[in-house]
């Protein structure tokens, strides 16, 4: 009898498109899931982040896809934690004490609506024991962030749901400011501008990943706003109805888990599992990316992804591939899953030169 073929490992790809930053692809809600769609065809594992797959009340099933918070992405390429695949997680519904009653009500209605349409696995919901109050703040830069009034609120609701409810996964409501009239909102509905609520999103789901080790991800609550004849496309999935909850417990419903480094077991992933990272070319200033940088982690940096910062891997020493466009990098993942060399797809290739010693 001939000997098994040898198996491959598999070909896993971090599609990295950092929150807040008014990138062209990924700024708005959803709009970096096809993206993301295109190289879940080239890869075994495609690593991801909220940002890339929530899409308001729309969403796509992605089987060899992981959901990976933001702070647990950092962990994860420092070495510090492994992901552990699941098949499924009892989510918890942490809703903030700011929300009124009318809003709130269509949150737990669309959480009902998940364990009866998707058949979601949700434990009882906990209301914080005060305002997490949160405030929106935008830098010089353009790149937005925010604060929490009261964090602790918010740890201790989510610490009731992993102690008393055995929640594996927590998703966040939390009331954000409505400013229908803001300028800054304006711009982003009609496509220009940057998402002013992803800062403080992202405040809010790095602390309880922290603190915690959950995977977790945060919905906004607000007020509907009036209808817009000039709204963008890249905007539009916002507008849908009253709530952007739906994306979050699906992606959470199969969120890895995390562990430390020490306790890996087998079919848990490392981040010398991840051959490849795609990114924003002038955004490669963030710690997941900075980590990979010193392992065999191959970058992908996308030109046509602009954003707000201006900064660029070759001042950072991170060797990186530059390419125009997310179908260009997918062409270069084909080629590295291949092992053809890209060198071999010009028309003109260089000699090979002498090595003195």
């Amino acid at each position: 009898m001939a000997a098994p073929a040898p198996t491959q490992p598999p070909f896993t790809v971090l599609l990295l498109v950092p929150t807040g930053i008014g990138a062209a692809i990924g700024g708005y809600a959803g709009d970096a899931l096809p993206v993301a769609r295109a190289i879940a065809q080239v890869a075994d594992c495609l690593i991801t982040h909220p940002n890339v797959l929530n899409g308001a009340q729309l969403y796509w099933p992605l089987p060899n896809a992981l959901y990976v918070e933001g702070y647990g992405l950092d962990r994860f390429a420092a070495g510090d934690w492994v992901l552990r695949p699941v098949t499924s997680n009892r989510i918890g519904l942490l809703l903030d004490a700011a929300i009124e009653s009318d809003l709130r009500l269509r949150h737990l209605q669309a959480a009902d609506a998940a364990r009866a349409t998707l058949g979601l696995d949700l434990t009882e919901y906990v209301i914080t024991d005060a305002p997490l109050a949160v405030e929106l703040r935008t830098a010089t830069s353009g790149v937005s962030w925010g604060t929490l009034g009261n964090l602790d609120s918010l740890l201790r609701a989510a610490e009731t749901l992993v102690k008393q409810a055995g929640a594996t996964a927590i998703a966040v409501v939390a009331r954000f400011p409505d400013d229908a009239d803001s300028p800054a909102l304006q711009d982003y509905r009609r496509g220009t501008g940057v998402d002013a609520l992803a800062g403080a999103e992202a405040v809010i789901s790095h602390a309880i990943v922290r603190t915690l080790q959950v995977p977790c991800a945060h919905a906004p609550a607000l007020k509907p706003l009036p209808p817009d004849p000039d709204l963008s496309p890249r905007a539009a999935a916002e507008e849908l109805g009253y709530t952007f909850l739906p994306c979050v417990l699906a992606g959470l419903a199969r969120a890895p888990h995390f562990a430390a480094l020490t306790g890996c077991r087998p079919g848990d992933l490392t981040r010398d599992c991840i051959d490849a990272i795609v990114t924003p070319a002038t955004a490669c200033g963030g710690s997941t990316l900075l980590s990979l940088s010193q392992t065999r982690t191959r970058a992908i940096a996308v030109a046509a992804n602009t954003t707000q910062l201006a900064v660029a891997p070759e001042p950072l020493g991170i060797k990186a591939t530059r390419v125009n466009s997310y179908l260009e990098a997918i062409g270069l993942l084909v080629a590295q899953r291949a092992g053809v060399a890209t060198d071999a797809l010009h028309p003109h290739i260089p000699p090979l030169r002498r090595l003195l010693p």
